[in-house]
């Protein structure tokens, strides 16, 4: 299909074209890239949707609540779209891509889209294309886009850099207070909902939502949030009850965000967060183009795991050759670097209070 034709069935809503479309972009050939780049500039950035990064560890019903959110979502005449992302095996590279299965009820909804991905060993729980995936199904005219990472642990954040809020999902009995005060992905949770909070498991539930409520009032506020956020909530996917309230508190803190300013400032360091992204990517595709430098790479890499070379000084030739860094580059003094680096940009993340970074509370 000819990319001014793509282009237009996307931008009017065709599911067909929106699918033919991401797996051009999730496509890694360098002519695929050169398209997707230019149909994403085709289609502009007109359109916007909410984007809700969904997460939560392997069983905490992250399908079933989807299924149901999406499900009460398209009831009110929202167009919602669903980037499930599965693990893919480190030894195979294979994706069961299941995601469509568990959500048979939404996937047979004409208002909802469901895309599942592979997450091809890209770290942080989401695919490496899934940030264009979102856009094009905001040009696809959709007003809620979920994106459900991989089942996660701690340091499992990408998502945070690409949606407008972070939904964490908990388990009942998932962790006490001191559980819920932890580094990671606890303090960049806009909204922490423990599902399965029916049955048995309600009276679990509403203590594990009572003892995570009472670790986020001991984070630092962020500046983004508005008094009472994040909050956590009890949910139950299997009767539908929570759904609505959820809703509610996601609407009430987009709007608060959207008036303060935050919502631009935070979309905006996005941008730029996966502009330098690309470069870094970039660089290593470079590597792996160039038979010379792999098999640089690959004398370099022999050297240093017999003893005969530094890790650092090593990547500092690599890096050298690349016109990237000088050839006399030791690790330590790229280590200073990048510390002094990471220190600039954390000050500038903290002023703009709005990047994916920005947004850790210490506890």
């Amino acid at each position: 299909m000819e990319l001014n034709e793509l282009a237009a069935r996307v931008a009017a809503g065709d599911r067909r074209a929106l699918a033919r479309a991401i797996t051009l972009v999730e496509s890694g050939r360098a002519d695929h890239r050169a398209d997707a780049a230019r149909l994403l500039e085709r289609l502009g950035q007109a359109r916007q949707a909410l984007r809700i990064g969904l997460s939560g560890t392997p069983g905490v019903g992250k399908s079933s609540f989807i299924e149901a959110f999406g499900t009460m979502l398209t009831g009110q005449g929202l167009k919602v779209a669903v980037l499930a992302v599965d693990p893919s095996s480190a030894r195979s590279g294979g994706s069961i891509l299941g995601d469509k299965t568990r959500m048979a009820r939404l996937a047979r909804d004409p208002r909802a889209f469901i895309r599942p991905s592979p997450s091809q060993t890209h770290l942080g729980g989401v695919g490496r294309r899934t940030r264009e995936a979102v856009a094009l199904c905001e040009a696809a005219g959709f007003d809620v886009v979920l994106i459900e990472t991989v089942g996660v642990g701690q340091s499992e954040t990408v998502v945070a850099g690409m949606a407008d809020l972070f939904v964490l999902l908990i388990a009942p009995a998932g962790g006490d207070e001191l559980q819920g005060v932890k580094r990671g992905i606890m303090e960049i949770a806009d909204l922490i909902l423990v599902n399965k909070a029916d049955g048995a498991l309600k009276e679990t539930a509403l203590r594990t939502c009572a003892d995570y409520a009472g670790a986020l009032r001991l984070l630092r506020k962020r500046p983004q949030d508005p008094p009472g956020f994040p909050k956590a909530l009890c949910v139950s996917a299997q009767q539908e009850t929570g759904l609505a309230e959820a809703w509610q508190e996601m609407q009430a803190l987009v709007a608060w965000r959207r008036a303060e300013g935050h919502f631009d400032r935070h979309r905006a360091a996005q941008a730029r967060h996966w502009f330098e992204e690309e470069v870094r990517a970039g660089l290593l595709a470079r590597i792996e183009r160039d038979p010379a430098l792999r098999a640089r790479m690959e004398a370099l890499g022999r050297e240093v795991e017999a003893g005969r070379a530094a890790p650092g000084r090593a990547a500092g030739a690599i890096l050298a050759e690349l016109g990237a860094a000088p050839a006399d580059d030791g690790g330590d003094r790229g280590a200073a670097e990048g510390a002094a680096e990471g220190a600039a940009e954390g000050a500038a993340e903290g002023a703009a209070g709005a990047t994916p970074d920005g947004q850790r509370r210490g506890g």
